[in-house]
């Protein structure tokens, strides 16, 4: 397949949800980078155990990887005031627009004009919200987000069978403190 001209920086939550997304990127032609930017992951051993595996997955995939600096402040900032949230409501809402924020700012200082995200191929979550963040994220940016569930074609299994194959960390919950209970 030709190559795009197009780049795209993919915001990835954790490479078990990644995998399967980048590949199909680049099967798309775009010329990937992967952002890791997660500062709900709590605590720091498990930042750094899903960041690793991050590395081994960009690495066997050939993807640019960019790591944004570790600041749980600024998800703790966000999620003031929506500690009790369940899961899925309001303070996850914030979590995603935080990243998805962050994907964008980056992406217009480095010359990218479109992005997405990882998180949506998560059978936990919904991808219409998600998508509807990031479009307003985009929008402010004048960014392109681009939609695709990656959950289609079977897309969550292929990622969890190259994670298996390449042994990959698989975390049992979401990520923040709140996730935990």
């Amino acid at each position: 397949m030709e190559q795009k001209k197009d780049r795209i920086l993919i915001h990835t939550c954790c490479a078990i949800c990644s995998g399967y997304p980048i590949s199909y990127l680049k099967d798309m032609g775009y010329l990937v980078s992967a952002y890791f930017y997660n500062p709900n992951i709590y605590p720091d051993t498990e930042y750094q155990r899903r960041l690793e595996a991050e590395r081994t997955l960009c690495k066997y995939l050939e993807c640019d990887l960019v790591e944004a600096p570790y600041s749980p402040d600024e998800f703790f900032q966000a999620a003031r005031g929506l500690e009790l949230e369940p899961e899925k409501g309001k303070r996850c809402d914030k979590c995603f627009e935080l990243r998805l924020r962050k994907t964008a700012e980056y992406a217009k200082q480095n010359g990218i004009k479109k992005i997405t995200t990882s998180i949506v191929i998560s059978p936990h979550k919904n991808y219409q919200k998600i998508c509807q963040i990031g479009e307003a994220v985009a929008k402010e940016y004048d960014l392109e987000y681009v939609a695709i569930d990656f959950k289609k074609k079977d897309g969550f299994l292929k990622t969890n069978k190259l994670s298996k194959e390449l042994g990959l960390y698989r975390q049992n919950y979401c990520g923040c403190k709140f996730s935990l209970r």
